[in-house]
């Protein structure tokens, strides 16, 4: 039996089940994260298997020619990131019901992080050249 994963914005306007869940959460540092959430953006990776139970309760924003974010009309929750060509869902981490076994790993655009924090785990890094050499078509 396949593991089902499910969260919630704040409100509870949208619940949202997915059939996989990566234990590994990022930081992303870029500006448009930082602007979004007020501090880096906290996710998981969930692959291209999510539901959500009010598509009608989410506004998605064109942030790109390649990426999409999602948030609850009611009460603004961040929900996703999502890569179009990849049909991807890396979601945020604090809608998760089971949280236990999250592990801290990594973090993108690391050369974009203002100074006034840190974390202290030891985590993958990668700068934004290199997220755009690996993720996005034709930014090498």
């Amino acid at each position: 039996m396949t593991q089902e994963y499910k969260g919630a914005c704040l409100c509870g306007a949208v619940q949202l089940s997915a059939k996989a869940r990566s234990h590994k959460i990022g930081a992303c540092h870029c500006n448009m994260c930082r602007k979004w959430t007020g501090g880096p953006f906290l996710a998981t990776d969930c692959g291209t298997d999510v539901t959500f139970s009010a598509e009608d309760m989410i506004s998605r924003y064109d942030s790109s020619e390649w990426a999409e974010r999602g948030f609850c009309k009611q009460c603004g929750s961040h929900l996703f990131y999502f890569l179009k060509e990849a049909q991807q869902y890396i979601v945020s981490a604090g809608l998760f019901e089971q949280q236990d076994d999250f592990i801290f790993d990594h973090q993108i655009f690391i050369d974009k992080k203002p100074a006034f924090y840190d974390f202290s785990n030891a985590t993958h890094n990668m700068t934004e050249a290199e997220v755009f050499a690996q993720h996005v078509p034709g930014e090498e």
